[in-house]
């Protein structure tokens, strides 16, 4: 069994680790991160209406706007973060969120409950997320760190998309940049709901699941289908 890794260049680490012996696999990185200048973002921060009480880290790519977005929360503010991945780089800068949403962003909005909330993190972010919070009577400001871009592929990466069995796709973004390449009978893994609503439009085959398991469920595609790895 091949599969299709497709975090950008750097980002597939983890992913791998899951995997283990489970497939052979392929790196096939479909986007790339434009960071924003760390003046433009001062800026931004400096015209939002805060100070803030609640601080949401949306990816780790957020880690060089940490620490001018602190210098905007209250005394007493909490910080809350967007998978693991984040989780873990908070850490290593010595900050403890408060709240982590595993799979999905708006499950953080039961744990918010003190605004003004800032969310960083990527331009153009769902709106999920910030839509609930203010439902909840909280005001959100958000300010853009960076920019996921397409990446360009080349021939022999566009031909190791068709080749794989699986592919695995971290966000609707990668996936429009994918689906053209991506035949169909190839299973495609997803983190969560956002990223299955976009590619389940266009492509019968789907698992959503992620974690450690995953190495588990690709041995159960090659045993004889999702259902016998409980996928």
């Amino acid at each position: 069994m091949l599969v299709a890794v497709t975090r950008e260049a750097g980002h597939n680490e983890e992913l791998r680790g899951w995997i283990g012996d489970a497939a052979r696999i392929v790196e096939v990185p479909l986007t790339a991160t434009a960071f924003r200048p760390l003046e433009d973002v001062r800026r931004d921060l400096a015209a939002q209406r805060g100070p803030f009480a609640s601080l949401v880290v949306s990816s780790e790519r957020a880690r060089d706007y940490i620490a001018l977005s602190r210098r905007t929360l209250t005394p007493t503010a909490r910080v809350f973060s967007v998978g693991p991945t984040t989780t873990r780089m908070l850490e290593e800068l010595g900050i403890t969120p408060s709240a982590e949403a595993s799979t999905s962003a708006p499950d953080l909005a039961e744990h918010i409950i003190e605004g003004p909330v800032l969310m960083i993190g990527a331009a153009g972010g769902r709106d999920e997320l910030p839509d609930e919070l203010e439902r909840q009577g909280l005001a959100v400001a958000r300010v853009s760190c960076y920019e996921t871009v397409p990446a360009e592929l080349d021939d022999a990466q566009r031909a190791a998309l068709a080749e794989a069995d699986v592919v695995v796709i971290g966000a609707p973004s990668a996936w429009r940049v994918a689906r053209s390449s991506v035949r169909a009978t190839a299973w495609v893994v997803v983190p969560g709901p956002t990223t299955a609503a976009a590619v389940r439009a266009e492509h019968p085959r789907l698992i959503e699941r992620w974690g450690p398991e995953l190495g588990e469920v690709l041995a159960g595609l090659g045993a004889g289908g999702p259902e016998s790895a409980g996928a």
